[in-house]
């Protein structure tokens, strides 16, 4: 989804909600169209995964993390801090 020019991510867990850019650092592939699994979110063209907490970069052939941002939820609204 595109949030004020960001290409930008969510993700919905038990633990909340978290958002990253939406594209990989390696391969520029969408990462919303990965699968999200165990708080990591799988690259769809080259199945490494990022931590959607971190954003880091949790194997190979991922050697760059991804930028994540702060979520806060007020009501049904959902608002991320670019910075």
């Amino acid at each position: 989804m595109d949030v004020n020019g960001h290409d930008t991510a969510l993700y919905r867990t038990d633990e909340g909600i978290f958002a990253s850019d939406n594209r990989c650092s390696h391969g520029n592939a969408r990462l919303s169209d990965g699968f999200l699994e165990n708080g990591e979110i799988e690259c769809p063209l080259r199945q490494g995964g990022f931590c959607i907490k971190t954003g880091n970069a949790m194997c190979s052939p991922l050697t760059e993390g991804v930028r994540i941002y702060p979520v806060q939820i007020e009501g049904e609204k959902v608002y991320l801090k670019f910075a």
